[in-house]
């Protein structure tokens, strides 16, 4: 099987002030369909825009980017976001829902973005508030909720189209160590349950050496790719948040 994500020679620079910033300088990597990936690194390594470039929320100034069997670069940006809607899930450090709708709403909105109907997504998304644990929290308003359980919406919606591939950034920067952690063991608990491959951007060091495998950014390259055996359900993770390292 060929891996879900492939980054050729990848680049991606700015214009400042009249001077070009060279932030990413050449990724190579691939991932494959269901592995579970943390991106660390110290402040302006470039974890964030690589992973803005995986999902094509930035494009990347040379290189290229394949998802699954689709080369990326070139593209529309129609065809991009038909892409990106179909196949890949976000989850950011602030959770972006929709004040005026609940949390049920909340998580049905990329499936009514898309054209399909409320009666269709009601399901789904009822599926995955339970699998979270906010059952009883549907018709709840964000501004009802707490951040950990705003957060948990969130991941629920980047799920309700079933992605190949689940692109977290800071997905925990906001929250308390308990709630971190019980958000950190919902995406392991995904992984299994769904197959979905997950990369997340972190700076908690404790959550990052519970995954399988850990890419260290160094000045806009790969500095170190490390692979472990994978989490299961009998060796749970054990992530902690006291190890932080700078923002990027």
């Amino acid at each position: 099987m060929p891996p879900l994500v492939t980054l050729s020679d990848l680049h991606k620079s700015y214009v400042h002030m009249g001077r070009r910033l060279h932030v990413l300088r050449g990724i190579n990597l691939t991932i494959d369909q269901g592995e579970v990936v943390a991106i660390v690194g110290a402040s302006g390594a470039g974890k964030s825009t690589l992973l803005h470039c995986i999902g094509t929320l930035d494009l990347p100034s040379k290189g290229k980017i394949k998802i699954g069997n689709d080369e990326l670069t070139g593209l529309s940006g129609s065809k991009l976001a038909s892409i990106r809607n179909k196949t890949i899930g976000f989850v950011f450090q602030f959770h972006h829902l929709l004040p005026e709708f609940n949390a049920l709403e909340n998580v049905m909105m990329p499936g009514l973005i898309q054209g399909k109907s409320r009666k269709e997504m009601d399901a789904p998304a009822r599926a995955l508030l339970e699998e979270v644990g906010l059952s009883s929290r549907l018709t709840h308003r964000p501004g009802e909720l707490s951040g950990g359980e705003q957060q948990r919406v969130a991941l629920a919606r980047a799920l309700v189209l079933s992605p190949k591939l689940l692109l977290a950034d800071e997905p925990t920067g906001n929250l308390d160590s308990t709630t971190s952690k019980e958000m950190h063991e919902l995406f392991f608990s995904i992984n299994r349950e769904h197959k979905t491959t997950i990369v997340v951007v972190t700076h908690n060091l404790g959550f990052a050496a519970s995954m399988p495998r850990i890419v260290t950014m160094r000045d806009g390259l790969v500095d170190t790719d490390e692979r472990k055996a994978p989490v299961t359900e009998s060796d749970p993770p054990a992530a902690e948040s006291g190890a932080l390292v700078a923002e990027a």
